[in-house]
């Protein structure tokens, strides 16, 4: 099934060039939960041709069930062949590592996935088993977004299989990235009064986030993460065409990290208001401020919550945090309690030879098939 996986692409990304179907992957998932018994349903993305969720579950499908997810994105990122030493859609084992595109983030998931439901029968469900499946998680989250509470009526936990090193996480950072762009006026830099510069209005600009940035970090704290602040990033800034014209246009590139208990659409609020007067109207320059992608909320599921203290006690880890996001905030809105935990390094994924550590394999699959003997079995 890992081979299967690894071999069947599905970038997502969001350079049309890059982006692919993942209704084949999908179709690979289908077939083999069918023959296990799992009643299956394609969720197409409206508005978006070849993109789809599956929701498989195995047991009684009834609300309030309370059921286990399994849940998985089946998209990638892009790649640079060019920096691989394999194939990277052909599953490859060295030293007991098995490289691929996916492997670790998060094709191999689905194949263990799917092992661990194997290994019980259809009759043995007193509530249901879930296997979930989503699109696009790389690129904008819109398969997570568009999932329905009554779709997943019958489930009360999830698990979401992205790569922990077997270590469970209750909590992680949201994540955003803004676009403010300064228009002004060009003119020949001999003679400023012929023009607008748009490179010093973003001075000012770039100073009033720099305050924003101190209050936020003053205001908000949670030592549980590394970086235990909110962070805000200039990633890029680009402007101007020439050392003699006044610059008329200049674009500057944010990313925020808030912290658990920050709402992103009420931080998105207080920048604007924040910028709505920092840039006179005798200055004949325009802020324009726009999301690049919806964003990614935090997401913490509490120390004391049931599911927390449960796979705590299967893998005898206390729960932890990370700073990369994932699809749990979305499940976690639906009245899902969540964790996240699965086999790999988030630090092989995105990159060229991207490998899950064989080791990992028989541990995870055993993890699982507790998990799923205590909420759906016993």
């Amino acid at each position: 099934m890992m081979r299967a996986l690894i071999g069947t692409p599905s970038v997502s990304s969001t350079n049309d060039r890059h982006d692919q179907s993942n209704l084949p992957v999908i179709h690979l998932l289908a077939d083999w939960l069918e023959n296990l018994g799992f009643k299956v349903s394609l969720q197409p993305l409206v508005g978006q041709e070849g993109k789809a969720n599956l929701i498989a579950t195995i047991g009684p499908t009834h609300k309030g069930a309370d059921g286990l997810i399994l849940s998985g994105h089946t998209d990638t990122v892009p790649y640079d062949d060019s920096h691989w030493s394999q194939d990277p859609f052909t599953l490859t084992e060295k030293d007991n590592n098995f490289y691929g595109l996916g492997s670790t983030d998060m094709k191999s998931f689905f194949a263990l996935a799917i092992e661990t439901a194997a290994k019980f029968n259809a009759s043995d469900f007193k509530r249901p088993l879930t296997i979930l499946a989503t699109a696009d998680e790389e690129s904008a989250m819109s398969g997570a977004q568009a999932l329905l509470k009554e779709q997943l009526q019958h489930a009360k936990y999830a698990v979401i299989g992205e790569p922990t090193n077997l270590t469970p996480i209750r909590m992680h950072k949201g994540a955003m990235m803004e676009s403010l762009i300064v228009t002004g006026h060009a003119g020949h830099s001999s003679n400023p009064s012929l023009g607008a510069s748009a490179t010093e209005g973003m001075h000012q600009v770039i100073n009033e986030l720099l305050r924003w940035r101190e209050e936020l970090q003053a205001k908000h704290n949670n030592p549980v993460f590394e970086v235990s602040s909110p962070t805000m990033n200039i990633g890029s800034i680009h402007g101007g065409d020439n050392p003699n014209r006044i610059c008329s246009h200049c674009e500057t590139q944010i990313d925020i990290r808030p912290l658990p208990g920050m709402d992103i659409n009420a931080i998105r609020a207080d920048l604007q208001k924040r910028l709505a007067d920092v840039l006179p109207e005798s200055s004949k320059l325009k802020l324009a401020y726009k999301p690049i992608f919806c964003g990614v909320p935090p997401f913490e599921t509490p120390a004391d919550a049931k599911l927390t203290r449960m796979i705590e006690s299967i893998t005898g880890k206390t729960a932890e945090s990370v700073a990369f996001g994932t699809e749990a905030p979305y499940l976690t809105n639906l009245g899902i309690d969540t964790l996240v935990i699965g086999p790999g390094n988030i630090d092989q994924a995105h990159q060229p030879n991207e490998y899950i550590p064989g080791e990992q394999i028989t541990p995870y699959c055993n993890f699982l098939q507790t998990l799923v003997h205590n909420i759906c079995i016993k």
